[in-house]
């Protein structure tokens, strides 16, 4: 029975969390792996623009809400087509990078710029650093590209995103 409670309580510990972490900023995308939750978003809103960059942002926390900042974790990103086969190689790897968006200060992000529309797959996984405690996760989002204008634009929709260095 206490086994059983403590269940219970773990569980709701992490909706209340998530729940917290997502109320703010609806338009974002949460997914857990392991003790390791992140909250993603990608400019503009979601909908990507082929051809025109966009940020894609990862905050992570470990359970209890504690964050999980940039400069401890060993994160890597991969960026697939839809459909495509376990263990292919991406379509790119973007380099993350310490920025702060939103209320998250020093979270993993990316800039990204997709050469046409459709579906994309992007695949966070991370190991910890030296020092930090977490275990290794892998989390993935599925990202719809939209079709671009006749011509890209510097507009990328970023305002009040900093890259940190």
């Amino acid at each position: 029975m206490l086994q059983r409670l403590s269940t219970k309580t773990k569980s709701l510990g992490w909706l209340v969390f998530l729940g917290l972490l997502v109320a703010p900023a609806s338009a974002h995308t949460v997914k857990v792996s392991g003790d390791v939750a992140a909250l993603f978003h990608i400019n503009p809103n979601h909908n990507p623009i082929a051809g025109q960059r966009s940020l894609a942002w990862f905050a992570l926390t470990r359970r209890g809400g504690q964050q999980i900042p940039f400069e401890q974790c060993n994160c890597q990103l991969a960026v697939y087509p839809e459909p495509h086969k376990e263990g292919s190689k991406p379509l790119m790897q973007p380099t993350l990078k310490p920025v702060s968006a939103d209320q998250h200060q020093y979270v993993p992000g990316a800039y990204i710029t997709f050469s046409s529309a459709g579906i994309y797959e992007l695949e966070l996984s991370g190991t910890p650093k030296s020092g930090a405690s977490f275990k290794p996760f892998s989390l993935s989002y599925e990202v719809t590209v939209q079709p671009g204008g006749s011509s890209p634009t510097n507009s990328s929709g970023m305002e009040g995103m900093d890259m940190k260095h």
